[in-house]
């Protein structure tokens, strides 16, 4: 039988989506597939993963994952793993094989025998040794736990790269490095979860894909299976957000439990007004700038309102970050850029919710409270600059933001606060620090602690 023939019938046994069919015939140089759980990224994956090495005009490969023992597990010997699917056309050598002492599949393919080479990335000294020369195909399992030394050394010696991942924490390198350079293909980006597509910002890069795939792209997987897994997560959890909806997020770790409880959207929280007794007893605003020789400057605002019934409302949030502006070929901001850009924030607010007199800027951050100064001296306007009271201690505030999440103290404006959301689920407590948070994912965090310090007996239940 030719191998052609082979690969036909290896194919027949899966059941393919319209989707998994437009990615088998996608022909990128570089691929990233995301999603949910028991999507069917790694079997769909690797299937076309052979298929590339057996078209390849080169005779190496790499097939990687967190160690030898998981790849085999997870990719090699599964069900319709490697060698179920391609059967007498492969052969698995755990130990190598004569002179060629690393674990590695042989591909009989009909240009000649390929060779895939099985790369552990926790192992640094092992595949350090291995790495040299350019390899045809690389395959990346599960590539946002992987070593990042390994992806970058990996990935610049390959003609075509493959990687699976299950979402996790938005701020890992490799989304800023590698993933977020993606796009999906025009046909599927309305399949793309908004959130998703929002994160997908960094400068795009030629011939980039992103696909993200989920349970109803998976039809080997049964609804009595698929109802299954949904019900053994609790809903609302990070879990939940990770594995069933497929978003980004931290599962472990995380500061604060953000539900879709807490969110809400502009029209709706206006008719929850006018059908009830409430209104408006604060607004306010705060500002947390960022200023390092280690990263880009980064500039954060937060508008909150706090209701009658003592909640508070988180209406507006906004970043801008020279990181974005450079990639986007801008002048990257200094302190005199900020007022201008601070008043347009606090205008539209203005219109669309009412005035916050005083504007809590980042006490540690002299030079942005002069700069907002000297505007409203020589441009005139109706705000106040002060220094963010910042007396009470990160661990105090944090303690009293989980309490009015869990009370339900605390509402926010989802279409207008998307890098507060972003941060909210990324937000994490250090493993190396006891008690305290990371010092990353935190600038509307902190922006919005500053608006509402002053105010904090204004919210929540009387004390």
């Amino acid at each position: 039988m030719c191998w052609r023939s082979c690969a036909v019938m290896a194919m027949a046994d899966l059941l393919l989506s319209d989707k998994y069919k437009a990615f088998l015939r996608c022909n990128a140089p570089v691929e990233f597939l995301e999603g949910t759980t028991a999507a069917g990224k790694t079997t769909v994956g690797l299937f076309k993963f052979i298929l590339r090495c057996a078209e390849s005009p080169k005779r190496l490969h790499i097939m990687s994952g967190l160690d030898q023992g998981t790849i085999e597990k997870n990719i090699i010997t599964k069900e319709l793993g490697v060698l179920d699917d391609f059967g007498d056309l492969t052969e698995y050598w755990p130990g190598g094989r004569g002179e060629n002492k690393m674990a590695h599949i042989v591909l009989h393919a009909p240009g000649g025998d390929k060779i895939i080479y099985v790369l552990g990335y926790s192992d640094a000294a092992r595949w350090k040794k291995a790495l040299g020369g350019q390899y045809g195909c690389l395959y990346i399992d599960e590539i946002n736990v992987a070593d990042m030394d390994f992806v970058r050394e990996a990935a610049m010696r390959c003609d075509y790269l493959m990687a699976t991942l299950n979402p996790d924490d938005p701020g890992l390198p490799v989304y800023e490095e590698f993933i977020d350079h993606s796009r999906p293909l025009p046909a599927w980006a309305a399949d793309t979860p908004k959130e998703i597509m929002s994160q997908l910002r960094q400068p795009e890069k030629p011939g980039w894909v992103h696909w993200f795939f989920s349970f109803k792209h998976n039809l080997g997987l049964s609804a009595e299976k698929r109802e299954q897994i949904i019900s053994m997560v609790p809903p609302g959890t990070k879990l939940y957000k990770n594995k069933i909806l497929g978003l980004r997020g931290r599962a472990t770790g995380l500061i604060f439990n953000l539900e879709p409880r807490h969110l809400i959207h502009a029209a709706d929280l206006r008719a929850v007004m006018a059908g009830a007794p409430l209104h408006w007893v604060q607004f306010s605003c705060g500002v947390d700038t960022s200023y390092s020789q280690q990263s880009d400057d980064t500039f954060a605002f937060a508008f909150i309102g706090i209701l009658s019934d003592r909640r508070k409302v988180t209406l507006a949030g906004e970043i801008h970050s020279n990181k974005d502006r450079a990639a986007c070929r801008l002048q990257p901001l200094a302190p005199s850029d900020i007022p201008p850009l601070l008043i347009d924030f606090l205008e539209r607010q203005r219109a669309a919710w009412g005035f916050a007199r005083t504007v809590y800027i980042d006490s540690a951050d002299q030079a942005t409270i002069t700069e907002c100064r000297k505007y409203k001296r020589l441009s005139g306007c109706i705000y106040d600059f002060a220094p963010a009271w910042k007396k009470m201690p990160v661990l105090d505030r944090i303690n009293l933001e989980c309490g009015w999440l869990a009370h339900g103290d605390h509402l926010v404006v989802e279409e207008a606060c998307g890098p507060l959301i972003q941060e909210y689920n990324s937000y994490s407590w250090d493993d190396k620090k006891d008690n305290t948070p990371e010092d990353r994912n935190d600038h509307t965090v902190n922006a919005e602690q500053y608006a509402w310090l002053p105010y904090k007996d204004k919210i929540g239940v009387a004390r």
